[in-house]
């Protein structure tokens, strides 16, 4: 059972939690400019106003997606203003490169904080509502970091392979409720959160053509949209692999080696 395409997106309302940068930002604006309703979500207030640049269709709403107290309040506002949502978006992230003889404890409890937990919180808010409605979708930006394990990615990977097995659980009891979910897993994107990466970062994309992807993945029903399909799809193929191959294959593709620094 496909989810249901949205090609027309004037008048729905879009909450995009991790809008104030990178593929939140720009998908959010991208959005704005089709027609939709737009309810711009992250911490840092100064710079969700600079985005929303005072469109007449954007709501700003202030919120720590890790703080659950924050999270619900800025849902409740939502709800007073709106009434309802037709689509969700968690797009909040958080990454440190981090390898096995460097594990940093509170940057890693952070980045499972924010990239899973806090996601199921945001899940928490609003399944209920879309249940309530009987109709309307949630989606998850993951990342193909989750397919499998990678150098530098030894807490990173893991929460969004989490996110991804999470979206999917999601979609066996939802789908059939007539509600739609989706996960999103790019490539890398040029965003903060990459911008301090010390290796080359292949079919690297700007915010911009991912919010162009993401869009054009939900004209389509399909459960993953991932891009760009040039890199993704090599991944896949990588994600088959049986481990004899795929670890000196990855270790030859990356140059990480198992010697500490």
């Amino acid at each position: 059972m496909s989810n249901p395409a949205i090609t027309d997106w004037r008048d729905c309302r879009v909450w995009l939690l991790g809008a104030s940068s990178g593929i939140g930002a720009a998908l959010g604006r991208a959005l704005l400019q089709r027609g939709a309703r737009v309810a711009f979500s992250a911490r840092n207030a100064e710079r969700l106003h600079a985005v929303a640049a005072g469109a007449e269709r954007a709501l700003v709403l202030p919120c720590d997606a890790a703080d659950e107290d924050s999270l619900r309040g800025a849902w409740a506002t939502l709800l007073a203003t709106w009434g309802g949502v037709d689509l969700a978006i968690y797009v909040a992230a958080d990454y440190r490169p981090m390898r096995a003889w460097s594990i940093d404890l509170p940057q890693a409890r952070r980045m499972i904080d924010v990239n899973l937990v806090a996601a199921v919180a945001f899940a928490h808010c609003v399944v209920p509502q879309l249940l309530r409605q009987k109709r309307g979708q949630i989606a998850f930006v993951a990342s193909v970091a989750g397919y499998r394990g990678l150098p530098k990615s030894l807490i990173y990977g893991p929460t969004k392979a989490a996110l991804i097995n999470f979206a999917e659980a999601l979609y066996l009891d939802l789908r059939p409720q007539g509600i739609g979910v989706r996960v999103i897993n790019p490539g890398f994107v040029a965003t903060p959160l990459t911008a301090g990466n010390d290796f080359a970062m292949p079919a690297l994309l700007t915010p911009e053509q991912a919010a162009q992807e993401t869009i054009a993945g939900f004209a389509g029903g399909a459960f993953e949209i991932h891009f760009p399909k040039r890199f993704t799809r090599a991944m896949k193929l990588l994600a088959h692999l049986p481990y004899r191959l795929y670890f000196p294959l990855v270790r030859m593709l990356t140059g990480a080696g198992g010697r500490l620094p």
